[in-house]
């Protein structure tokens, strides 16, 4: 009989310094105390005294050494670990990107294999790793994070633990040395360790923690009442309404603010615990150019880290194209960026210039929610700069 899969515990803060590390290697040596078989898969303590103390004892596999452009680098020993197979393993940096030529790009996958060889995983990230969140965090921080996990990563761990900090505690934290060496003060907290950032990132957090939760709660399925007849046999099941499910479609195209549109649903498709289908409309014969290409396979890229379906069709009408397809997939949501009044009226019209997609859509799909989505930063008040994007900090 083969091994069950892994439990995976995944320890998420709204910031590098609240102490995810310092927490999992806290319960990994709690639960080698109980008797456990826990070993430390990898762990980046990123110099901090007191996250190195509480490794001090524990089983560590001895890291991998990779040579890339002729800069040593190390990663996680893959192998070694399903090698080794303890009973507990301790993974620190969920979002991480590997070095090339190992097994995997990223170490969410690393986790992957480790759980599916039986092997329980306690990990860490931070919220604004969530790739959905992207946008999101740009536009709170002015920092556009790179290394992204897809959302499914956390929403299948089987335990989510907020390590929740108040933005003046964590700067407290850092002014202190506690999360990075006194010299890089000064820039974090004039950067990412601003107040407001701090406490827009702990909102974020907080909220996506509560959502997974209610998820969860809402799918879990409640044991089945047993009816029985007058002598007291189980009786036949009463047929009860059926459940309606959910089903969403992103309308992008491949301009880059079209990632806004899918993250944006995306997020509302967790929300309603449904699926996500993006739909892009080419011009019919027309190949794509290099540009378009390139698009194409980042937009594909990120529907597959959120869990959705891309689905590319031909036609010179976009209002027929999305509700062709919206019906035949029963969808019950439909979301768009803001019609341009512009651009492009024309192929969104079949007969009256006055006709917009956003009209054709509502009334071609009666019953359907159509949605717009907007640009968050044309909210801010008048006269307040756009925060300029930075570096990403460490974690």
């Amino acid at each position: 009989m083969p091994d069950e899969r892994g439990r995976l515990k995944v320890f998420i803060g709204m910031a590098p310094g609240v102490g995810k590390t310092y927490r999992m290697l806290q319960e990994g040596a709690a639960e080698a105390d109980s008797g456990r078989d826990v070993v430390i898969g990898y762990v980046e303590p990123h110099g901090r005294a007191e996250t190195m103390v509480q490794a001090e004892g524990m089983e560590t596999i001895p890291r991998r050494r990779v040579l890339y452009r002729g800069t040593p680098l190390q990663e996680m020993d893959l192998p070694a670990v399903l090698a080794r197979k303890p009973e507990l393993c301790l993974i620190d940096e969920l979002a991480h990107t590997n070095a090339p030529g190992v097994e995997h790009e990223k170490r969410y996958e690393d986790v992957r294999d480790v759980l599916e060889a039986g092997i329980d995983v306690f990990s860490s990230v931070n919220v604004q790793h969530l790739e959905s969140l992207n946008d999101q965090v740009t536009q709170l921080t002015g920092t556009r994070v790179r290394e992204t996990i897809p959302d499914e990563v956390l929403s299948s761990a089987d335990e989510v633990v907020l390590i929740d900090l108040t933005p003046e505690a964590l700067i407290g934290r850092l002014r202190a040395g506690k999360v990075y060496p006194h010299e890089r003060v000064p820039a974090a907290l004039n950067n990412f360790f601003k107040i407001e950032n701090l406490a827009a990132l702990r909102e974020t957090a907080l909220r996506q923690v509560a959502e997974d939760v209610e998820v969860k709660r809402l799918v879990r399925e409640p044991a089945p009442a047993v009816r029985r007849d007058e002598e007291g046999l189980p009786a036949a099941p009463e047929a009860g309404p059926q459940q309606i499910a959910e089903r969403l479609l992103a309308l992008a195209t491949l301009a880059p603010h079209s990632e806004r549109v899918v993250r944006r649903a995306s997020r509302s498709a967790q929300r309603l615990d449904a699926a996500l289908d993006v739909l892009v409309v080419r011009p019919p014969g027309r190949p794509p150019s290099p540009e378009d290409r390139k698009r194409l396979e980042e937009l594909r890229r990120l529907t597959a880290m959120l869990g959705a379906r891309l689905r590319v069709e031909e036609g010179e009408d976009v209002a027929d194209v999305a509700i062709r397809v919206a019906q035949s997939l029963g969808s019950t949501y439909v979301l768009m960026g803001p019609p341009s009044l512009r651009r492009g009226l024309a192929r969104f019209s079949r007969s009256s210039p006055d006709l917009s997609l956003l009209t054709r859509l509502l009334r071609g799909l009666p019953g359907v929610d159509v949605r717009i989505v907007t640009d968050p930063t044309l909210r801010r008040p008048a006269g307040a700069e756009e925060k300029p994007t930075q570096a990403e900090p460490s974690l």
